[in-house]
């Protein structure tokens, strides 16, 4: 008797996650009732049995594939029947396949196609030559061949070919040759790219895969993913290669081919076989495997990618904020001037001002004058400064400006990634937030809000624009936005969202929400006021018992009527809070102030059937520390003074950098001087390291060694090894130079700051500099 499909797919993706089929299938039913894998990692461990949001990701996306690979064998299951052709072993085989591709091999034979040499060679009466050919080794194929000439068959070469054709199409269409080809050229073939004759100069930069050769089993994405960009630029070829050291004719290729038609050597009929063998692997089936398992090498290096990037990003989105200070966002500019704009602590833009330090203008004095003024007049805690053009520049002149003013309490410089800010300027959503200001200084604003609270403003742009990925344009960009958008909603949500300051996209990443329902929410806001509690969310229009269990637990009030409406613990579970609450002989507030007598309390007390152990854990813990943010503590690094370009930079400096991005093959730093440098993966650490992510993550502030330097190419070399650490390999160290997002050019660490300059008097300038800023 058939098996149940879901249960055949919940016991395929249970072995793929670690998991039980029957928490795979709870999985399945609350994902298919409108769940959110947020809402279910969190607050349904005890139906699920406590998968993650990461085995839940991976269990949503095998979902979807199993259920489309199960519609797709009934629908060949239906053509065959329809055929006439269905047996039961062949019905058997259908059901045991596991891949999209395996079920393709076994219909191609019985699925309908464009008219073919063989079907024309049949109706042209030669499926008996072939049969007769198979069937009797000893015969001379031109022998028999002979009683085969027609008015449509003109000579013995035309018998034979179309015999030929015949035969080749059954091999080709023979399902289990074809799988035992694919598994040998998995493991045994070779990956080769050559250079296009003639594009040596213009393709320099894909020069390591000028000659290149490597393991298809074992190359890595990154080096897959560049061979193929260069292909695709017209500088490479890319061939899959196999048996290159057989003799002709000797390859296990050919020879699989050979024993799929049977025979030995004793005939004629075995001689010509022989020679039409390596016809058909040359010309039928090697062609359409290597364009299959291209296929696979893409998809498995854009695998690689994705992840890369979307771990990147997480990492990104979950860095230390600063906090609500009063911030300062300088977007540097030499041409158009530096752009200028100051937020209050909630992010509400209290100035704007553009200066003209360099180039034409020169008016560095004018600049700082301006720059001193607003700080002065705003009380200016922060000063965000973007790491595009003239970052450098702009961090000395900030710099200088510090160290004149008087006072020991000064602003803090910090170097802020701008990646995706001149996106996000450019935005609808930008417009509609900022209708009167220029586009350039949306920018500005976008700047010092990031540091503040990263998470809350990079959420405002598409995240394939944040720039921290690995070949991001060279990956499916439908695979990558949905994997992005994932990441950006498990972000948001593992931090929590103010309900009554979040903008629109920030809510919109809510689980249970959505674009729509989150302007629907800040609209009743704007014309309601603040919400007094969770429960008035019921208020807002479209927002129902669905959307409302989704994602209040989720959404934090401050200050409410609620005291738990502050704290991550759901609605439906607040009589559970209530009464660990009251076993601890407090008040809920009283408790949040002085979470002590919680140790006291044993979990399995409170449980019942619907709230299991870890759901009053997780209560429990929110007690202790409500509202918590997972987020890290902000820091910042320093920079080494003296050290502005990749001209200052020697061996053996010892420098502090902030980690940009994470790729297969190391990690970016920024040290300062506007061109991150590579820590190889083998310089990551004193031990053997296969993923950069064991060791660092983007926003890391690390200690670096200079290792290497290549002014020309503008490639920086780091180790973080305790020994110093030494040359990476030059193949994977030259790799950054194809990477599209890999090694941003200019590229500064998302928090970096430089050390101020001490000194003790202003002097003249600085005399006449706090006098403009007095009278401003």
């Amino acid at each position: 008797m058939a098996q149940d499909p879901a249960r055949q797919i919940a016991i395929a993706i249970a072995s793929e996650i670690g998991a039980r089929a029957d928490q795979v299938a709870q999985a399945v039913a609350l994902l298919d009732g409108g769940a959110t894998v947020p809402f279910i990692a969190r607050y349904r461990k005890e139906v699920t049995g406590g998968l993650d949001d990461t085995q839940l990701r991976t269990l949503d996306e095998r979902l979807t594939y199993l259920r489309e690979l199960h519609a797709r064998r009934e629908a060949v299951l239906a053509s065959i029947r329809d055929q006439g052709k269905l047996t039961e072993d062949l019905a058997a085989k259908i059901a045991g396949v596991s891949t999209k591709a395996e079920l393709e091999d076994i219909y191609l034979p019985y699925k309908p196609k464009r008219r073919t040499k063989a079907m024309i060679a049949r109706e042209n009466g030669l499926q008996p030559l072939a049969d007769a050919i198979l069937a009797d080794r000893a015969a001379d194929p031109s022998v028999l061949a002979a009683g085969y000439i027609s008015e449509n068959v003109a000579d013995v070469k035309a018998a034979l070919e179309g015999a030929r054709d015949i035969i080749a199409e059954g091999v080709s269409e023979n399902a289990d040759l074809k799988t035992r080809i694919r598994d040998y050229l998995r493991r045994e073939a070779k990956i080769v790219s050559k250079v296009i004759e003639g594009k040596e100069t213009e393709g320099a930069k894909f020069s390591d895969y000028f000659a290149h050769s490597e393991n298809f089993a074992t190359a890595p994405g990154h080096r897959a993913l560049a061979m193929f960009r260069g292909r695709n630029e017209g500088f490479l070829s890319m061939d899959l290669e196999a048996d290159t050291e057989a003799a002709p004719g000797q390859g296990r290729c050919e020879t699989m081919v050979k024993a799929s038609l049977g025979g030995g050597r004793a005939g004629k009929g075995d001689e010509w076989l022989s020679t039409i063998s390596g016809w058909i692997w040359r010309v039928k089936l090697r062609p359409s495997l290597s364009v299959d398992l291209m296929m696979e090498l893409r998809e498995r290096a854009e695998e690689e990618a994705i992840r890369v990037f979307g771990r990147n990003l997480k990492d990104l989105l979950l860095a230390a904020p600063a906090g609500g200070r009063t911030t300062l966002g300088l977007d540097p500019g030499i041409r158009t001037g530096c752009k200028v704009a100051v937020v209050d602590g909630t992010g509400k833009l209290l100035e704007t001002a553009t200066i003209y330090p360099f180039q034409p203008k020169n008016d560095l004095r004018g600049a700082q004058a301006v720059l001193g003024a607003l700080i002065t007049k705003h009380g200016v805690e922060l000063i965000a400064i973007g790491n595009g053009t003239a970052s450098r520049e702009s961090e000395k002149m900030v710099a200088d400006l510090l160290a004149m003013m008087p006072g020991a309490k000064k602003p803090t410089k910090v170097i802020v990634s701008e990646a995706g800010a001149s996106v996000y300027s450019a935005s609808a959503l930008a417009a509609a937030e900022f209708p009167g200001l220029d586009v350039s200084l949306r920018g500005a604003v976008s700047i010092a809000r990031r540091l503040q609270d990263p998470l809350a403003e990079l959420v405002k742009i598409e995240p394939k624009s944040i720039g921290v990925g690995q070949y991001q344009h060279d990956v499916d960009q439908h695979r990558l936005g949905k994997a992005l958008d994932a990441v950006v909603e498990d972000a948001v949500n593992a931090v929590g969202v103010d309900l009554n300051t979040a903008s629109a996209p920030l809510l919109a990443r809510v689980a249970g929400i959505g674009a729509g329902l989150a302007e629907t929410i800040v609209s009743h806001r704007d014309a309601n006021g603040p919400f007094a509690t969770r429960k008035e969310l019921l208020k807002v229009a479209r927002l129902g018992p669905k959307a409302f269990e989704q994602c209040a637990g989720f959404l934090r009030i401050q200050g409410g009527k609620e005291p738990l409406d502050g704290s991550a613990v759901h609605p439906e579970a607040y009589d559970v809070a209530r009464k660990i609450v009251q076993a601890c002989g407090r008040d809920l507030r009283s408790l949040m102030a002085d979470p002590a007598p919680l140790k006291r309390l044993e979990p399995r007390d409170f449980a019942d059937e619907r709230f299991g152990v870890p759901t009053v854990k997780d209560i429990m813990a929110e007690l202790e520390k409500p509202g918590r943010d997972p987020r890290p503590a902000f820091k910042t690094a320093t920079f080494t003074e003296g050290v502005e370009e990749i001209t200052d930079l020697r061996v053996g400096m010892l420098l502090e950098g902030t980690v940009t991005n994470v790729a297969a093959f190391g990690a970016f730093v920024d040290i300062g001087v506007h061109q991150d440098g590579l820590v190889h993966v083998s310089q990551l650490a004193d031990r053997f390291v296969k993923d950069a992510h064991e060791v660092v993550k983007a926003g890391d502030v690390v200690k670096v060694r200079v290792t290497e330097v290549d002014v020309p190419r503008k490639r920086i070399a780091l180790s973080m090894r305790k020994d110093g650490g030494g040359r990476e390999e030059a193949s994977e160290r030259r790799a950054q130079g194809g990477a599209k997002g890999a090694a941003p050019k200019g590229g500064r660490g998302p928090m970096s700051s430089a050390p101020q300059v001490a000194k003790d008097a202003p002097g003249g300038f600085g005399a006449a500099l706090l006098d403009a800023m007095r009278k401003r």
